[in-house]
């Protein structure tokens, strides 16, 4: 691992959080999947030789779970939603170069061998433990055959994860007021004898780790904070019949958790890749064992496994570490957490069966937010950026600019770019390298759609059409700049809109795959012939939305009521989210509640909130959580203490809108006045800020 800027003479995977095999996917598992796909593809464009894998997680307590219930084997259950995935992800583009699962041989083994590894170097031990019983079944209960309270937050939360609260990783034994899933009554609490993992041992490692990863600033400061908290060892088994069998007890009624052998998965999915092309072509030895380059795209409700567990393995196993983790935000529904029990989510095949082309939902999943930030999914807000961004900019500058120069020219006229033009283009290749770099596929979409907007510019200002009587080589130059600029366009915006992209490609009649060419294949000739272009984007009307919008509700409100009459049982019925985009996201009762106490508009009259831009922000020294701040609020700037430090990155803050109640009394904390307050909301501290363009200064009424 290297922490140079791509491209590397390294070879590169890319990974995704593998989904549990036992449901169907939605939206919300689809951004993580297409999200690593673009990565993946815009690392290639770059000339970084990758590797896009993950495969099914056939094991743990969910597919169990939901395979008893069905009074079918868990392995047939599994295989077979394994399969439905392989069908699935194509239809949105999403190729992965290998696609495995982690029952399959090759996983079984290399757990097996990991984890001896860390037993001969002394990382593994023996401990008791207490395990939730369930004495009506008279059977000792895994993880997620438990329910209760989170013993951090408070939050209901499975048996080892805080899911709907703080998300922390949960040991067996920790859950409050433990509930069989199984049978709905109490749980007991009995000793055990499990194999433990010596995560402790590896604070200091973790530590540095933390310093060069890359990524998402939620994946690279939320450890820090379990870390300071102290690392506790890690159970390496559960009581299960289902799973991978440690090493040398098969005889023995535990096997390994899943979380030991998910992640490994990311290495035997190379492995066989490798196996399929041979190690001349790619070498996934030097990717794991060497020095490669490992980037994974998760759920950021998985950022402790990939973060402390995960690398803990690897380098106690003797495995290169992660690059980088990007750990993307949740999706909401029309404002609302998702929820698959109350079918509020937009599903896979349901998008694909509304007959929407699959570069429109990449392109809105990818560009609609950063990364880590959670995105908003409504048929409104889904028709305008695919009405504005790629039909009303890219659609329209490249159906304009090529059905001119074909009407013209049969083709690209024969000239050279322009010097300004290709200057521009050189500009939009740099700032798509600059975002890949920063892990930013907003970015890389963003660079493609300014160039393009450039391009309608470009020529709605030098009216070639008035041009071809008065100055024809003029209007030549315009239409050979034009042309230029949208063979551009489609190779920038190729990792997002990959099938889009190649018609484009062909419009233009460009021979092979336009997934195989580089950045610099943005600045080549285009063709000096092509057939007359079609429209590659279609305006999605209004009574269309309304349709999909009264569709959705309906489907939400049946299954409300249904959830109402079961009562509930339909909270503890479905737990198929795959593992990498947890239902975390909460409905409204999971909300704090709303103060009975009212204030009049008096009273809110003196509250005098403004719109701020951050300057300056920076670490205190002595405080976890505590950054300081310069805030500029037009008549001034403020120096403001804020607990953002481990939840933001603080690089990246400076220049950012906030909103500041300005007329707090100062405070000093850690030595540091503190006079305003920056608002946030929920745990995460996603800073408050405009939807528009709302002036530094200007007051919130």
């Amino acid at each position: 691992m290297t922490n140079d800027d791509f491209p590397t003479d390294r070879p590169a995977v890319v990974t995704c959080g593998l989904p549990y095999a036992n449901g169907d996917l939605h939206i919300g598992h689809l951004r993580g999947y297409i999200g690593a796909d673009a990565f993946s593809r815009a690392l290639e464009t770059l000339g970084q030789q990758t590797a896009y894998v993950s495969g099914s997680d056939m094991h743990g307590t969910p597919v169990a779970v939901n395979a008893e219930e069905q009074g079918v084997d868990p392995a047939e259950f599994a295989l077979e939603w394994h399969r439905q995935y392989e069908e699935t992800f194509p239809k949105f583009n999403v190729e992965f170069d290998n696609y495995g699962h982690t029952h399959d041989e090759t996983n079984t083994e290399l757990t097996r061998d990991i984890v001896r590894t860390l037993d001969e170097n002394d990382y593994v031990y023996e401990d008791e433990v207490v395990v939730a019983y369930d004495p009506t079944a008279d059977d000792y209960l895994p993880d997620r055959y438990v329910e209760g309270t989170c013993p951090y937050c408070g939050a209901k939360a499975r048996g080892d994860e805080c899911d709907e609260g703080c998300q922390r990783h949960l040991e067996p034994g920790e859950i409050e007021n433990p509930t069989s899933v199984r049978t709905g009554n109490p749980a007991e609490y009995r000793e055990r004898t499990h194999k433990f993992f010596r995560v402790s041992e590896f604070a200091d490692y973790l530590t540095e780790f933390l310093d060069d990863l890359e990524g998402t600033s939620n994946a690279r400061n939320q450890p820090r904070q379990w870390i300071e908290e102290g690392l506790q060892d890690w159970c390496l088994t559960r009581d299960m019949d289902w799973g991978i069998d440690y090493p040398g007890e098969e005889d023995e009624e535990i096997v390994l958790y899943v979380w030991v052998d998910a992640p490994i998965e990311y290495i035997s999915s190379t492995k066989q890749y490798t196996e399929r092309v041979g190690a001349e072509e790619y070498d996934w030895e030097e990717v794991w064992r060497g020095d490669g380059e490992i980037v994974h795209v998760i759920g950021r409700d998985i950022i402790q496994h990939h973060t402390i567990f995960w690398p803990a393995m690897l380098e106690g196993a003797d495995y290169n570490a992660p690059r980088g983790v990007a750990a993307t935000g949740f999706i909401t529904i029309n404002g609302k957490g998702l929820s698959t029990s109350r079918n509020r989510a937009i599903w896979a095949k349901e998008y694909l069966e509304e007959g929407f082309h699959p570069d429109l939902l990449r392109y809105y999943l990818t560009t609609t937010g950063g990364l880590q930030q959670d995105v908003d999914f409504s048929w409104d807000a889904f028709q305008e950026k695919v009405n504005g961004e790629l039909v009303g900019t890219v659609g329209n500058f490249w159906y304009r600019s090529l059905l001119f120069a074909y009407r013209n020219y049969e083709g690209t006229p024969e000239t050279d770019v322009s010097a300004d033009v290709q200057e521009r283009i050189e500009g939009a290749i740099g700032e798509v390298r600059e975002s890949v770099n920063d892990y930013s596929l907003r970015g890389v979409g963003q660079a493609a759609v300014r160039l393009a907007q450039f391009g309608n510019e470009y020529i709605q200002r030098n009216e070639p059409w008035k041009l071809t009587d008065e100055d024809p080589e003029a209007a030549a130059q315009v239409i050979r700049d034009c042309v230029q600029i949208a063979k551009a366009v489609a190779v920038l915006l190729e990792p997002i809109t990959p099938d889009k992209s190649q018609a484009l490609w062909e419009q233009i009649g460009e021979d092979g795959e336009i997934a195989d060419t580089h950045l610099e294949a943005a600045l080549e000739t285009p063709p000096q012939t092509f057939a007359e272009p079609g429209e590659l984007f279609a305006k999605i009307e209004d009574d269309r939305v309304d349709e999909l919008t009264e569709k959705l509700e309906e489907r939400v409100e049946a299954a409300t009521d249904d959830d109402d009459a079961d009562g509930d049982e339909a909270e503890i019925e479905n737990d198929d989210t795959p593992s990498d985009e947890s239902e975390a996201m909460t409905d409204t009762d999971d909300l704090e509640p709303l103060l009975e106490d009212r204030i009049g508009f008096e009273e809110f009259q003196d509250v005098d909130i403004r719109v701020g831009r951050i300057e300056t922000a920076e670490g205190i020294d002595g405080a976890d959580d505590l950054a300081r701040l310069e805030v500029d609020i037009g008549f001034e700037t403020r120096q403001v203490v804020a607990g953002i430090k481990q939840l933001h990155d603080l690089e990246e803050l400076p220049g950012e809108k906030c909103i500041l109640l300005a007329n707090m009394e100062p405070a000093e904390l850690f030595g540091v006045e503190s006079n305003g307050m920056i608002l946030a909301a929920g745990e995460q501290a996603d800073l408050l800020t405009t939807h528009d363009d709302a002036a530094i200064g200007e007051k919130i009424r």
